[in-house]
């Protein structure tokens, strides 16, 4: 079992950054699938970035370009830099792992505000 927790939410304005953690209780070396989703107000959850099997990163079309996704395996911690921040970006943001014997991990969520 693996436990996920956020950190790095906040309210910041149109064009900031925000670096959001996620620090896992278990190895994350072995997880087939490691990154974020995202659920905005009204919408379905959302993959935004993810380190994918094979060691292939994924991203959002959206966040391409201002997002990046990177990992600290020695500290079992995942990050996601998000630049240029937009209103649209506003969700609630999860972490999640996919274990390499099956089983979803997520975390509770943290909370992002764009706005002005």
């Amino acid at each position: 079992q693996v436990q996920l927790v956020e950190s790095g939410g906040g309210l910041v304005q149109p064009g900031g950054s925000l670096r959001l953690s996620c620090a896992a209780s278990g190895s994350i070396f072995m997880m087939n699938t490691l990154g974020w989703y995202r659920r905005a107000p009204g919408k379905q959850r959302e993959l935004v970035a993810v380190f994918a099997r094979g060691g292939t990163t994924n991203y959002k079309d959206s966040v391409k370009d201002r997002f990046t996704i990177s990992r600290d395996n020695a500290k079992n911690m995942v990050y996601l830099q998000m630049n240029t921040l937009k209103p649209e970006d506003t969700a609630v943001y999860y972490c999640y792992a996919h274990g390499p014997y099956g089983g979803d991990y997520w975390g509770q969520g943290t909370q992002v505000t764009v706005s002005s």
